[in-house]
């Protein structure tokens, strides 16, 4: 292996000395040249301190509320009522004595009303029989004209008395139809002959009811 030797002249090292000389040199002359530049920019005579809007603050205090009670309520005016009668003064004697022996005079006791009791029978050991049957009875209707012309019909209910002679007495529609049929159901019921109803023997008063039929023929 051959190795060639080196220039005197391509040694660097040589030239370390004259580098660093010459770069001192460059960094003086820099700063020398940098000291001599005024560099500060001018300064803007600025108020920066501008006034400042001044702020106060006021404290505030707490208030504290009480509840307080209600205002009592208004009293009533008492309103004047115009009376007529005139009230006479009344001697009072306060010097009476008293005497506890003495009977007292007691208001009467109220007077007691006899309650009306019934004089006839609902019910009885034989009731009363309709003379001639109902159908005798039916035949003696003649059919109102009104209830005719409306095509009225059906039943009439009249309630009654049937008394100890056998006789019709208050004689009532307690289920009607109308059309003048309640009318003339009162009429026939009323020349009705019964033979009494009997209680232990004896011919009572007894309430009784009879239906009255009204029916169109077709």
């Amino acid at each position: 292996m051959r190795y060639e030797r080196k220039k005197p002249t391509s040694d660097l090292r040589k030239y370390y000395t004259v580098f660093l000389q010459l770069g001192l040199v460059a960094v003086l002359l820099l700063f020398i040249v940098a000291m001599k530049v005024d560099l500060r920019s001018e300064q803007q005579d600025t108020d920066l301190t501008e006034e400042q809007e001044v702020v106060e603050m006021e404290e505030v205090i707490q208030t504290q509320q009480q509840e307080q009670p209600p205002p009592p309520p208004k009293p009533q005016v008492p309103v004047e009522v115009p009376n007529d009668e005139i009230i006479e003064d009344q001697d009072i004697n306060l010097d009476a004595d008293m005497n506890l022996n003495e009977p007292m005079d007691m208001p009467p006791p109220p007077e007691e009303k006899e309650e009306e009791e019934e004089d006839f029978f609902v019910a009885v050991e034989q009731m009363p029989e309709l003379i001639g049957g109902l159908g005798e009875l039916q035949q003696k209707i003649n059919y109102p004209e009104r209830a005719r012309r409306a095509g009225i019909e059906g039943r009439v209910i009249i309630q009654f008395i049937v008394t100890e002679q056998g006789n019709v007495e208050d004689p009532k529609v307690i289920r009607g139809i109308g059309g003048g049929a309640d009318e003339e159901a009162l009429r026939v019921v009323k020349q009705a002959k019964f033979k009494p109803g009997q209680q232990r023997g004896n011919p009572v008063r007894v309430q009784y009811s009879l239906p009255i039929i009204f029916q169109l023929q077709n």
